[in-house]
């Protein structure tokens, strides 16, 4: 058995015995959610950490450094390149934005790698160019569960050891806009969200301003809504605002707002850091994965990205009727993807929670039909998917004690093309279900004494 498994096993049989067996430990560890105001965060009810060796997270720290610089290296071509930046579908106030220097040189300050870790394998399907929730969160979890009692009892036998992330974080932060020329040691930092009632418990973005304010800078949660410029100075109220740490969606943004909004033009003017910039959106763009496994466009890479986009990361294509690569063979792209369909996956070029990715494994034929229909219409990639992991967890539903397998989505979090920690998310194995056991669980690197 595994170091993993061997621990798996050992945790479960602890809580599955006296004194722990009646949940009364699971019941407190609820409540300290309640009074951290985490109960309302995107967090799974699961009642045991996700854990990794520290030869696993090493070897998923080093191939996601390469791929980080290569996603900056390919943003930063395309960006350069009309033609290239033409096979990345963008909205044209989105090209527009992107065009606009931020003032600084990174393309993402904030982003984090989506890794597929299943028995020795490693696949990276996607990047989120924007903090994700498992650096706030995720750190407080782990927190609360390495105090635990039967965690306490369980690192009695087995080291454990925390992966946090809010400091290195705040640290690129503070980087970048000294990069961008800021003159404030202690700049105010507006942390711009579109607010909305958190019933249950706080915001990542709350959660977030706490730790800016603790650490000496001044912090605020602001709404788009609240902003003016003025003067050559981005405000809310008298809040004279340094750093603009964006927690919104450019789509969502352009919803609500045109081009001659306030943020836009005090980014435009470069009065004020703002990171995520606007041009970090491209990170977050499935098609950016089909430029990185174009290997006529990353021919000139190093050596070391290229062997790591070979190793770790799925070939993908923007869907649409046309010729394409595969592994040297020309095919037609819709005609390969119908006759592929067990080994391939189709996915909305934006995040979107209107259309959800579609494994081909998971519908019959007539489905995936459907599925390569819609994603003609709608900008969508396809790319190979590999089995996903999988891994059983205890979870506390109605109460009780129940195991329930779940699908694993490991994602390392990084901060200026550096890895620092990382995140666990779990869904449930059933295809298109929603489930209140879906969210993230804390992670733990292990090794025995």
């Amino acid at each position: 058995m595994t170091l993993v498994g061997e621990a798996i096993a050992r945790y479960h049989k602890l809580i599955e015995s006296d004194p722990y067996i009646d949940l009364a430990w699971a019941q407190e560890l609820h409540d300290r959610k309640r009074a951290l105001k985490l109960e309302g965060g995107p967090l799974s009810p699961v009642l045991r950490p996700h854990f990794l060796t520290h030869r696993d997270y090493a070897n998923l720290e080093k191939a996601a450094a390469a791929l980080l610089s290569a996603l900056d290296r390919v943003q930063r071509l395309a960006l350069s390149n009309p033609t290239l930046l033409q096979r990345i579908p963008l909205l044209p106030a989105e090209r527009m934005l992107a065009a606009a220097e931020p003032g600084y040189s990174s393309c993402g300050v904030f982003g984090a790698l989506h890794a597929n870790l299943n028995n020795g394998s490693m696949q990276f399907g996607g990047h989120t160019a924007q903090v994700a929730s498992g650096v706030v969160y995720g750190e407080a979890l782990s927190d609360l569960y390495y105090d635990a009692a039967p965690v306490k009892e369980f690192r009695r036998k087995v080291k454990l050891k925390k992966i946090g992330g809010t400091k290195p974080l705040l640290h690129a932060l503070l980087k970048t806009y000294k990069e961008f020329g800021g003159k404030n040691k202690r700049p105010a930092i507006a942390i711009v969200e579109f607010k909305q009632a958190h019933a249950n418990g706080a915001s990542e973005s709350a959660l977030l301003a706490e730790i800016f304010s603790s650490s000496g800078f001044p912090t605020q949660l602001v709404s788009p809504d609240q902003l003016e410029y003025r003067g050559g100075v981005l405000r809310q109220g008298e809040f004279a605002i340094d750093v603009v740490y964006r927690s919104v969606k450019l789509q969502e943004f352009l919803v609500r707002f045109d081009l001659n909004h306030a943020l836009v033009r005090a980014y435009r003017d470069r009065a004020v850091c703002m990171i995520n910039s606007f041009r970090a959106e491209l990170g977050s763009k499935k098609a950016v994965f089909d430029l990185l496994t174009d290997e006529a466009v990353t021919a000139n890479f190093p050596a070391q990205e290229r062997k790591a986009i070979k190793e770790f990361v799925p070939w993908t294509r923007v869907v649409h009727a046309a010729k394409t690569t595969h592994k040297g063979h020309i095919v037609d792209l819709p005609e390969f993807v119908m006759k592929h369909r067990p080994k391939l996956v189709l996915r909305p070029n934006d995040d979107s929670a209107e259309i959800q990715p579609v494994r081909g494994a998971d519908v019959d034929d007539l489905g995936w039909e459907r599925a390569l229909r819609q994603a003609m219409r709608v900008p969508s990639v396809v790319q190979e998917v590999a089995e996903p992991a999988r891994a059983v967890f205890p979870m506390l539903q109605y109460g009780s004690l129940m195991m329930k397998e779940m699908l694993l989505d490991v994602q390392p979090h990084a901060f200026l093309n550096e890895v620092h920690g990382c995140s666990t998310w779990l869904d449930v194995a059933s295809p298109a279900a929603f489930s209140t056991l879906t969210g993230l669980a804390p992670t733990f690197l292990l090794e025995g004494k």
